[in-house]
């Protein structure tokens, strides 16, 4: 089941990726890819925090 620091990593990387969107679509390009890139990366850091949290 998930809990409420699942539901938080998701967030966080759905609020990263809407965030890049909008910055690309308003013409910061550079800068939506830089925030793009960081979803990956929330999302890896989301299952490693699980993975060493035992799966709990």
């Amino acid at each position: 089941m998930f809990k409420k620091t699942d539901y938080l990593i998701l967030a966080a990387a759905f609020i990263s990726f809407v965030f890049s969107v909008w910055l690309w679509f308003n013409g910061q390009r550079d800068e939506g890819l830089f925030v793009g890139v960081w979803v990956p990366s929330i999302l890896s850091f989301g299952a490693f925090f699980r993975a060493s949290a035992g799966g709990k």
